[in-house]
C-alpha cells in the first residue's frame, strides 16, 4: 500500500507488513489480540471524512476494531465532522502533527480542542520527532494548560526520539503514554524509569502495527520484567479503565 510505504520512507525503517485489515488481525491473533485501536491520519482537509468513513467501514466489518477518527487542522467545519464521529460510534481523535504539518499548539487548534473535549473524546497524538518541532513534548504541555479536561494519549512513551522532553514537560493528570514504536530503542532501564515516572496505571501497550511485528513487540514488553499485574494494566486493564469497556 502506498501509505505503508510512505510511512516507511519517512521514519527510514522498512515496514514489516501491508497495512490491510485482515493482515492485522491475522498478526494480532498470534499474540492473542482481542481489541485493535484502529486509525488514520488526513494529510489533507479533504481527506477527512473519506478516512472516518473508512475506519467506521472497517470497524462494521471486524468488530474487534476500535476505532479513532481524524480531523486536519484545516477542516472547515470541525465541530460537524466531530459530531459525525461520534455518530459513527468511534471513539476518539488520531492527530500525526509531523505528517499533517501544524504544531500542537497552534493557536488555531486550541478551539478544536475544546470542542473534542467537550464530547469526551481522548486524541492520540503521534509525539516528538527529529525531523521537525510540530509534536514537542512541551506543545503538548501548552496545550493542556489552556484545555485540562483534554484527554490525549502521548504515543512513542510521550515523544519518540525526545524521551528526555516528554519526562521533562508531559507528567500531566489526562495525558496517557502508549508504548508504540519506542521498546526497540529505548534501553530497559529508561523504559522502566519513564513508566515509574509517569505511573503504570497510564501506559497502554501498541505495536504501530504495520510497522512492527506482534510476537516481536510483545516480547520486548514482556523483557522489561513488570509484575504480573502490572502487564494485565498495560496490555489491557488500563485501556478498559479508560474506555468503560470490557476487553
Amino acid at each position: 500500500m502506498k501509505a505503508t510505504q510512505s510511512i516507511g520512507d519517512f521514519y527510514s525503517i522498512p515496514m514489516r507488513y501491508e497495512g490491510f485489515p485482515h493482515v492485522l488481525v491475522e498478526s494480532g491473533r498470534r499474540i492473542g489480540v482481542k481489541k485493535y485501536l484502529v486509525c488514520s491520519t488526513a494529510t489533507k482537509p479533504e481527506q477527512v471524512e473519506s478516512i472516518n468513513d473508512f475506519i467506521y467501514e472497517k470497524c462494521k466489518k471486524y468488530p474487534e476494531f476500535f476505532g479513532f477518527g481524524t480531523l486536519h487542522q484545516h477542516t472547515p467545519d470541525y465541530e460537524a465532522e466531530i459530531e459525525r464521529i461520534k455518530s459513527y460510534g468511534l471513539h476518539g481523535i488520531k492527530l500525526h502533527p509531523d505528517f499533517q504539518r501544524f504544531h500542537i499548539d497552534d493557536p488555531k487548534m486550541i478551539p478544536v480542542y475544546r470542542a473534542i473535549a467537550r464530547e469526551k473524546l481522548p486524541v492520540l497524538f503521534h509525539m516528538g520527532d527529529a525531523h521537525f518541532d510540530y509534536s514537542a513534548p512541551r506543545r503538548l504541555a501548552n496545550v493542556m494548560q489552556q484545555v485540562p479536561d483534554l484527554i490525549a494519549v502521548a504515543a512513542h512513551f510521550g515523544g519518540y526520539n525526545e524521551w528526555d522532553e516528554a519526562d521533562k514537560w508531559l507528567k500531566i493528570p489526562n495525558v496517557y503514554y502508549d508504548t508504540s514504536s519506542s521498546l526497540f530503542a529505548l534501553s530497559k532501564e529508561k523504559a522502566l524509569k519513564m513508566i515509574d515516572h509517569f505511573g503504570v496505571e497510564k501506559f497502554f501497550f501498541g505495536t504501530d502495527f504495520p510497522m512492527w511485528d506482534h510476537v516481536e513487540e510483545l516480547n520486548r514488553f514482556l523483557a522489561l520484567g513488570l509484575s504480573e499485574e502490572e502487564n494485565d494494566m498495560i496490555l489491557y486493564k488500563n485501556f478498559e479503565r479508560l474506555f468503560g469497556i470490557t476487553i
